[in-house]
């Protein structure tokens, strides 16, 4: 309707703009007075009149004072005798240059005109409806096919083109492997996986290992969103479904990549929509295809997702997905070959070493150390530079991080002393504990949301982390709360944060961690899931009321004891806080070297 009712504007635009261009065509432009044949007759006789033109029935008529007029007589009738007719003396007539002009030749143009015009607008009107409605019917009949698209065969994309995944490539190469000699793997009697699940956190780059998988196998890529299948008109998901998989049949060999399937391959029975919902008929048939392949055809279903909780188990049973590739979060290496691919067409400075950057984003996805380098390039660009130089990069990890600087958020003196000492805190007992991450630098400058921050970073990557570490990480969280208790008596709203952290670290040390010896190794609590909404509704308890007095007594303990250590450790180096606080108050900011020197 929308598009019937911007088509029906258009015509009538164009309707109106042909119609007032005709109205000018058919003005002369000339204000040209019209009179009557008695009036010339007395203008002729008053020897007023110099010539007449005439051209049909109409006579041009041109005055001694050269102004026109306009007059008509009969069709058949010539002028001579009109004249006569009133009877106007030979003599005056025979004064008059009387000519013959051409006939306007418009006369039935301008008569047509106003019909034909109309008649085209509204045979040209329901043409266009025609059309609309003709474009209706074709996608409803096209309603349920699916919108997968082909990847363009010409921009490949290799393992050569990923960094870091060994463990995950090494997986997909067997893929690979398949869809390029698949007799070698059925004469051995040997079946290769109809589905291969790709499980990682948002970042790690399941689309981009999906993509090298098609470039190495050289083979046709159809890749679709979980999300495209659904639709609110009942069956519409499954006739897609048939639709794709009846498509990759015809491409075999080839590959189906279904990303984000947690959209619909969400857990059945959730008891939302009915047993028999839209969603549910649409993963009901991705099994049935899926079950229905066999060894003669070469299509394989790679999927992604970040959410393998809440998949339903059918998907994951042998025959479907019976192969799933982890793909982890980058070492410090791979961070520095990711970042290597990332540079190649950025123009970085000498100084830039990408094995400090490396060093300095524990945790980053590859999403992340790409966005980082973006970030680093688009402040070089805004400043005019022609490279990209190391303070550049390293501003963008904080960047990344917090977000960027706040310079119009200038704090008042008190508040600055306060930010001082709250971070001088943070970084005095990071410094001091053994087992604390080491500090890489200390700012009271705001970024994002905080007035101040510090930045520990851990001298190695960590896959697990001990009883030591989770105690002495509470005590460098709550280094800030406890300077501002020690030195200004009260507290501010600006260790709200940090309060929240150290609490959830010691709810996790006993309730999931088994490391509180009062209640010994035990989890405690189960936290239940809708599966179609994928998100926690509540928290089951399998605990008694005392245990739950209990879970709060230790929890209390942790967080107690953390403040404890963190206030004597300011205590008993006072000192060293001064000189921390001075620097940031002078400098605002103190990077690593820098802090090590000052607290040698």
């Amino acid at each position: 309707m929308k598009n019937i009712f911007k088509n029906f504007l258009i015509f009538f635009l164009i309707f109106a703009a042909i119609m007032t261009a005709f109205s000018l065509f058919d003005n002369s432009g000339e204000d040209i007075e019209n009179i009557s044949i008695a009036k010339l007759v007395q203008e002729i006789n008053n020897e007023e009149v110099q010539s007449i033109t005439v051209k049909g029935n109409e006579l041009d008529i041109l005055l001694k004072n050269e102004s026109k007029q306009a007059s008509k007589k009969e069709i058949n009738e010539p002028l001579g005798e009109v004249l006569k007719n009133y009877n106007v003396p030979a003599d005056k007539v025979n004064n008059l240059d009387i000519s013959i002009g051409d006939e306007p030749n418009s006369g039935i143009l301008l008569t047509v005109l106003p019909f034909i015009i109309p008649a085209l607008f509204i045979i040209g009107l329901i043409w266009f409806m025609m059309r609309q409605v003709q474009g209706v019917n074709s996608k409803a009949m096209t309603f349920g096919q699916s919108g997968a698209k082909i990847a363009d065969q010409k921009i490949k994309t290799t393992f050569k083109d990923v960094a870091g995944a060994k463990e995950a490539k090494e997986d997909l190469e067997e893929i690979v492997e398949f869809l390029k000699h698949p007799q070698k793997f059925i004469t051995m009697g040997a079946k290769i996986p109809k589905g291969v699940l790709l499980l990682g956190s948002p970042g790690t780059g399941k689309t981009l290992l999906a993509r090298a998988t098609s470039g190495e196998a050289k083979v046709p890529f159809f890749h679709i969103s979980g999300s495209e299948f659904v639709e609110m008109f009942v069956g519409v998901g499954a006739s897609r479904v048939r639709d794709l998989f009846k498509k990759a049949k015809k491409a075999s060999p080839c590959i189906i990549f279904i990303d984000e399937i947690d959209a619909v391959g969400r857990q059945r029975g959730a008891g939302l929509g009915g047993s028999h919902d839209e969603r549910e008929q649409t993963l009901n048939q991705i099994l049935v295809e899926m079950d229905g392949f066999d060894n003669q055809t070469n299509v394989i279903v790679l999927a992604a997702t970040n959410r393998p909780d809440v998949l339903d188990p059918a998907l994951l049973r042998p025959g479907r997905f019976d192969r799933q590739v982890v793909i982890d979060l980058p070492d410090i290496k791979d961070r520095e070959a990711i970042l290597k691919i990332h540079a190649q067409k950025k123009p970085l400075d000498k100084d830039v070493d990408l094995k400090i950057v490396a060093q300095r984003t524990p945790g980053f996805s590859g999403a992340d150390l790409a966005n980082l380098l973006n970030e680093a390039a688009i402040m070089s660009a805004r400043d005019n530079k022609k490279t990209i130089n190391n303070l550049a990069v390293l501003d963008s990890i904080e960047r990344v991080l917090l977000g960027r600087e706040r310079k119009s958020h200038i704090l008042s003196d008190e508040e600055k002393k306060i930010t001082a000492y709250h971070e001088a805190g943070h970084a005095l007992i990071a410094h001091v504990l053994p087992k604390a991450d080491p500090v890489h630098k200390v700012s009271i400058i705001s970024r994002g949301r905080a007035a101040g921050y510090t930045i520990n970073l851990p001298k190695e990557d960590k896959k697990m982390t001990a009883y030591s570490d989770f105690i002495a990480s509470m005590a460098v969280l709550l280094g800030g709360y406890a300077a501002e208790k020690t030195f200004f008596g009260e507290v501010t709203t600006g260790a709200s944060n940090d309060l929240q952290r150290a609490t959830a670290t010691a709810r996790k040390m006993v309730t999931q961690f088994g490391m509180d010896e009062k209640l010994g190794p035990r989890t405690f609590g189960q936290k239940d899931e809708m599966p179609f909404l994928g998100k926690e509704i509540h928290e089951r308890r399998d605990y008694s009321e005392k245990t739950a007095q209990t879970i709060d007594e230790e929890i209390s303990n942790y967080v107690d004891n953390a403040l404890k250590t963190a206030e004597k450790t300011i205590k008993d180096n006072k000192d060293k806080m001064e000189k921390i606080v001075a620097v940031l108050i002078d400098k605002e900011t103190i990077e690593k070297d820098e802090f090590n020197k000052l607290l040698a």
